[in-house]
């Protein structure tokens, strides 16, 4: 799935009278440049936690810095074990960056590019979440070209649900309150929030007038992400299960469910 011939011609061919040196075109890979990358941020360094149907702007943003100037640069998200096996590329038909020449060094041109992303149209597999990597490419103004396969990486993560009740409410005091619950996530291939076996899960307490919640303690999540555990009534306040998140996986937090202890 290498695309990035198709990337210089089509998107400089608008932006320069000269395209990608036909020899270079035809070996499909970079002909020989000083050009080098730096600073590549996805998103602004954070996660993109998708769920079944999320759409996003993802920006990326990098520095091209050539000897003999840059005259266009672009960059690309793709998934898989190279760049031509990818098995995701975002967006599908990347354009060029758009670039800003330092009014300091005409060597060094500031470059973004944003592009839309939908879970449901290019997330079609639960294996595409985790690490994806940022190809980046430029031309200088003698037409030469470089890409680099890695000059940054992004996460993309599947949206997790977690759900609590606690009960009996009211309670009496030093009696025991019982903790239920779900973690699920977003699975792409069903289309549907699926349970979450294995995980570690926070029960949380907050006391009454407080704005802090404590961790009490620390259980797994069981068959098709069932959350259940017990604790001690001791005063009125708010319980929670606290989900940090995985890899492939964002984080997430269940709303506070109130007892009332007499």
């Amino acid at each position: 799935m290498r695309i990035r011939p198709a990337v210089a011609v089509v998107s400089l061919a608008t932006a320069l009278t000269a395209s990608i040196p036909a020899a270079a075109q035809a070996a499909g890979r970079a002909a020989s440049s000083d050009t080098t990358f730096s600073n590549v941020v996805v998103n602004g360094g954070k996660e993109i936690v998708l769920g079944l149907t999320t759409r996003k702007t993802v920006t990326i943003t990098w520095t091209a810095t050539d000897p003999d100037g840059v005259a266009a640069s672009w960059a690309y998200l793709w998934h898989g074990p190279n760049t031509d096996d990818a098995d995701g590329i975002l967006p599908s038909y990347p354009p060029a960056g758009t670039c800003t020449v330092s009014p300091t060094d005409h060597t060094t041109s500031t470059c973004k590019v944003s592009f839309g992303v939908d879970a449901a149209r290019d997330f079609d597999h639960n294996g595409l979440a985790g690490t994806w990597k940022v190809l980046a490419g430029a031309q200088d103004a003698n037409d030469d070209w470089t890409e680099i396969d890695v000059a940054g990486t992004a996460q993309f993560k599947r949206y997790a649900k977690v759900t609590v009740n606690a009960s009996p409410e009211p309670v009496k005091k030093g009696r025991t309150v019982t903790v239920t619950g779900k973690l699920t996530r977003a699975n792409w291939e069903s289309g549907t929030y699926t349970g979450y076996q294995g995980r570690s899960v926070q029960l949380q307490f907050r006391k009454k007038g407080s704005t802090t919640y404590t961790t009490l303690k620390t259980i797994t999540s069981g068959s098709h992400g069932t959350l259940k555990t017990t604790t001690t009534a001791r005063t009125d306040g708010y319980f929670r299960f606290l989900f940090t998140g995985t890899a492939t996986t964002g984080p997430s937090t269940a709303a506070g469910d109130f007892v009332d202890v007499r």
